[in-house]
């Protein structure tokens, strides 16, 4: 085990090593490269950022607001306790948005129920199913100037759901002992 921890250690500078061997062999400007795509990448963040200050205000308005726990109750509703406990559902839906958010929610299904009980197991597999779908959507349409998504959209939000139906099904499976 200790030489996977001796290779890991020197893998990233290895590889910087590498970059900077291969550029010199080629004759490139490795720095003034190197410059160039630092300043690439600054114009790209500031590219983004309004969408990406647009979204976590947003998710902190429907946390506070008390929307999340509403539309949690409401679907909680719809979908029997058994099949998809309520307390599973802000994370999910916060998922979509913020992995952050999402990440601090799962924290407090692990503290109520703990982190082995049907809720915290698919807590931990749907967030690990899913993708932050609106925010991955900003940054990757938006650092390239797409405006419109034409069927990102309904083919994310599909990956997603099947996600959650997986999920659901291989965390009870889990948890009545399927291992």
């Amino acid at each position: 085990m200790q030489i996977f921890i001796y290779i890991s250690n020197l893998l990233v500078p290895m590889f910087i090593l590498f970059v900077v061997a291969s550029g010199l062999m080629h004759r490139r400007p490795v720095f003034d490269d190197f410059l160039h795509g630092a300043k690439s990448g600054l114009k790209t963040t500031v590219n983004i950022l309004p969408s990406l200050v647009g979204l976590i205000m947003a998710v902190q308005v429907l946390r506070a607001s008390g929307f999340l726990e509403a539309l949690a109750g409401w679907l909680g509703a719809l979908i029997p306790d058994n099949v998809l406990p309520g307390s599973v559902i802000p994370p999910l839906l916060v998922r979509l948005f913020s992995n952050s958010a999402a990440t601090g929610l799962a924290l407090d299904v692990f503290e109520q129920y703990g982190p082995d009980s049907l809720p915290g197991l698919i807590v931990s597999i749907g967030l690990s199913a899913t993708e932050s779908l609106f925010y991955v959507m900003s940054v990757y349409l938006g650092s390239v100037g797409i405006r419109k998504s034409r069927y990102i959209l309904p083919g994310a939000l599909t990956a997603t759901v099947a996600g959650i139906v997986v999920s659901v099904i291989l965390a009870g499976w889990v948890y009545r002992g399927g291992w």
